[in-house]
């Protein structure tokens, strides 16, 4: 697995408190949102938008817990969708801000709905350009359409790179020779790609050269371009002025409106995972410490990644401690979050804190196995705990049946 040292989580800004006294009377599982958090980085963003110029959406796919919304509509202009229930979601809970959506391929019988909500819709391909592309702006949506400009910048992370050979996302140059027309072209209002996975400013300037080499020519007809998400902002030691630099060099070469749709940016850091040890086994000398939280069903990205997250009061395995194997309790083999070395033996109950745990989690957990889902709970920014959701056995249940 990839640690990922350079992304450890504010755990200073719990205060120095020991996480049983901390979060003492929160069940486990559970994630725990921190608001500071979340306006720490809300402001960071929105300092990068007065400066440049640029329109900042949160993509939902990596947060969309919606109680937040309000805090974050303060520093944001509107939400990205990646479909009929994200592109309602945001139009409900952001009122009065932008709501775009992208999809690779849109259903008949959601679009409708979606012309409804969206204001800002971007297709996939030319093929459902010509499909949809004036009945979206008939009805008062301005079109975009989503180009591949065949750069991959990514190292480590092939299942998030748009740009591999034979990806399905984005219209490439040859497609755009081939299939683009006048007529099709007129119905556009703007250009998005997206071709970044936590990646600095470094990444989009040279997918910025490579997009300029292939549709530089077709670039100032456009109302605006959106730079897609991947940009990790407000991560520790990014380089903001390079970015600065290449919106204000976007808006003024092709006369454009620019957007940034990041998802992790407006989350990074801002949420913990807490869970405890049920149990020790040991098997061929590895100590492996089974949890009530589960990485397949409570925190997917650790596998689908992998990566190694980062955790309160342990280091990577290598380091000199006690070592154990954090396992989930599913039927999985694969279930196993990481090795990592601890100060002191774990015992059963032991409370393990998990950072940077507010995206990609809530929105991506499932009940595998029957796994109960974790309750989702709010620190303000007085460091005061409030519970926001439990699930129980019958949210379990009424997503496979009929409810009787």
């Amino acid at each position: 697995m990839i640690p990922r040292p350079d992304l450890r989580p504010p755990f200073g800004e719990l205060g120095g408190a020991a996480p049983e006294e901390l979060f003492s009377g929160i069940p486990t599982p559970a994630y725990v949102i921190d608001e500071a958090a979340l306006v720490k980085n809300g402001e960071i963003l929105k300092r990068l938008s007065d400066k440049t110029g640029c329109r900042i959406l949160l993509a939902q796919k990596a947060f969309s817990n919606y109680d937040f919304y309000p805090i974050l509509s303060r520093y944001l202009h509107g939400t990205e969708a990646s479909g009929l229930y994200e592109t309602r979601l945001g139009y409900e809970k952001m009122p009065g801000k932008e709501t775009h959506v992208f999809s690779a391929a849109f259903r008949e019988e959601e679009f409708a709905g979606i012309t409804r909500y969206a204001d800002h819709i971007v297709f996939n391909s030319i093929g459902q350009l010509r499909k949809f592309g004036e009945r979206a702006k008939n009805a008062g949506l301005e079109v975009g359409l989503r180009l591949n400009p065949e750069c991959s910048t990514q190292e480590g992370h092939a299942i998030y790179d748009p740009c591999a050979p034979g990806s399905r996302l984005g219209v490439t140059k040859a497609r755009w020779d081939e299939e683009m027309t006048l007529d099709l072209f007129s119905i556009l209002d703007g250009v998005h790609f997206h071709t970044l996975c936590e990646q600095d400013s470094d990444a989009l300037e040279t997918t910025l050269r490579a997009l300029e080499k292939s549709f530089g020519e077709w670039l100032p007809f456009m109302k605006w371009i959106n730079l897609g998400g991947g940009h990790h902002v407000t991560r520790p030691g990014y380089d903001l002025e390079r970015l600065e630099r290449l919106i204000r060099e976007t808006r003024e070469k092709w006369e454009v409106e620019v957007y940034l749709e990041p998802g992790e940016a407006v989350a990074l850091n801002a949420g913990y995972f807490l869970t405890r040890v049920l149990d020790v086994v040991e098997n061929a000398g590895v100590r492996i410490a089974i949890l009530d939280g589960s990485a397949a069903c409570h925190m997917p990205d650790v596998i689908e990644m992998p990566y190694l997250p980062p955790l309160y009061g342990a280091e990577a395995a290598g380091k000199d401690g006690f070592l154990y194997r954090l396992a989930g309790p599913t039927c999985l083999a694969g279930d196993v979050i990481g090795d990592y070395a601890f100060p002191e033996k774990l015992k059963e109950n032991d409370l393990l804190v998990f950072g940077d745990m507010a995206i990609y989690t809530t929105c991506k957990n499932n009940t595998f196995n029957g796994m109960p889902l974790p309750s989702i709970w709010k620190r303000d920014r007085t460091g005061t705990f409030s519970k926001i959701r439990a699930f129980g056995y019958e949210d379990f249940r009424d997503r496979l049946g009929s409810k009787e």
